[in-house]
């Protein structure tokens, strides 16, 4: 401990914010690619990182001398293999910084519209769905089992999803960080004794999810039409629109400050789940 102290008192302040705002800027990047293919990237890049470093302390020239050509050339291939997806990404920093926010619709209250206007639909034609909103747990593990989409929400494209006979009906979709992350996810199932035996394979698995994390799970039954919510282990079953906004508000509403504060990091996020998250279908 006495080496960092001795390091923030032996600088000017500036020195210090530097060195504060590249490691907040460090822990920011991991935390959101946590939980998608960019982790490995960065575990590469720190694994080189640290063996540079223990080449250098030991004197092994030579491997500290290639470790050091493949950062400097690594950082150019980087630029060049990545090009299109950076230049989108700074776009979408630029528009971001820039815009004015008044004009912008809260994603949290458009994300309730397209849901209440999705679920009220397929209810009344007793169309079944299973849709699950990330929290705090990461779902990487369940959207890994559907269909990659990473596309903007709209309920006319949650109802696409769900219609009868359509390659990606059967299973859950998972919306993450505002967009539809995966459709025909697998979810495990409750083997709860006291679920209702009326109750179906969605009702078990949107319980199921809910007994292993804390995301927010909605279903429309088959059979009747229907609306359930899940978020951990309680059930709201037969809910009407006016209960079903109620909860939906409760549960999914973020202020426009709470979400303003997210934007640059969402744009860093989505670069990264859009460039390494990419499967083929299932």
């Amino acid at each position: 401990m006495d080496w960092i102290i001795n390091f923030f008192t032996n600088r000017p302040l500036s020195s210090i914010l530097d060195v504060l705002l590249v490691w907040y800027l460090i822990y920011r990047l991991i935390i959101y690619a946590r939980g998608t293919r960019a982790m490995n990237l960065l575990k590469g890049v720190a694994i080189i990182i640290a063996a540079k470093f223990i080449s250098s302390t030991l004197g092994l020239q030579t491997i500290d001398w290639l470790l050091g050509q493949i950062i400097s050339w690594g950082v150019v291939a980087s630029i060049i293999l990545f090009q299109p997806e950076l230049r989108k990404a700074l776009e979408n920093l630029g528009r971001n910084l820039f815009r004015n926010r008044r004009n912008q619709k809260n994603p949290s209250q458009k994300l309730i519209d397209d849901l209440e206007n999705a679920l009220l639909y397929m209810s009344k034609r007793k169309i079944g769905a299973l849709i699950s909103i990330e929290a705090n747990d990461k779902l990487e593990e369940y959207i890994e089992t559907g269909t990659v989409m990473h596309s903007e929400i709209s309920n006319q494209l949650l109802i696409n999803i769900f219609v009868p006979n359509t390659p990606l009906h059967d299973g859950a979709v998972i919306i993450s960080n505002y967009r539809i992350a995966a459709a025909s996810c697998y979810l495990p199932l409750s083997e709860s004794s006291l679920i209702p035996k009326e109750l179906g394979t969605r009702h078990r698995a949107a319980i199921g999810l809910g007994e292993v994390t804390d995301a927010l799970t909605l279903i429309v039954s088959e059979e009747t039409g229907s609306i359930s919510m899940v978020k951990h282990d309680h059930l709201h079953r037969d809910l009407d629109q006016k209960n079903l906004r109620f909860l939906l508000d409760q549960n999914l509403m973020v202020s426009d400050e709470d979400d303003s504060e997210q934007d640059i990091f969402d744009d860093i996020r989505n670069f990264f789940t859009a460039k390494f998250t990419q499967k083929g279908g299932k």
